[in-house]
């Protein structure tokens, strides 16, 4: 059987351990414990974030990326709008346009290639008749929105 100064000594020996494996520097039982409780609390709340952080980076990583890249610039007489993506991309040509359409742009010029990848380099202006003037960000973000559109149509079916 054991001893009771044997059960004493292992209660101890684990106090110690405990305390020395939670950085705790309380000396009696009780703060021993409620420290190793806080500790335990800390823990668990990095294992949440850690959990969070990889939802969230499985989140992003299984969002397919557009394969598109857009860029805008703001020319004296209205924006140089180019797009972009290393391969064909059929039908994104009239979505982009129809995207200018809303907006009001008149493309006044532009190049374009669709063989073994999609170019749009274009020129366009504001029209005349609309009285509010867009700004370069609103242009992108229709065009990215037109991709994104065209993107999810050509991935549904």
């Amino acid at each position: 059987m054991v001893s009771r100064e044997q059960k004493r000594a292992v209660l101890h020996e684990k106090l110690q351990l405990l305390r020395s494996m939670t950085n705790s520097h309380a000396l009696n039982k009780t703060s021993i414990i409620v420290d190793a409780s806080k500790y335990i609390k800390e823990l668990k709340q990095k294992v949440e974030r850690l959990n969070e952080d990889i939802a969230n980076a499985e989140t992003s990583s299984q969002q397919p990326q557009l394969p598109v890249q857009v860029t805008v610039e703001t020319l004296e007489k209205g924006f140089l709008i180019n797009v972009f993506s290393d391969k064909s991309c059929p039908g994104l040509l009239v979505s982009i346009l129809e995207a200018f359409e809303d907006l009001g742009l008149n493309v006044l010029e532009a190049r374009v290639s669709c063989t073994d990848n999609f170019r749009l380099q274009a020129f366009g202006g504001e029209n005349e008749e609309e009285g509010d003037m867009i700004d370069s960000q609103v242009i992108k973000q229709a065009v990215v929105q037109a991709v994104k559109n065209w993107n999810e149509s050509n991935n549904d079916g």
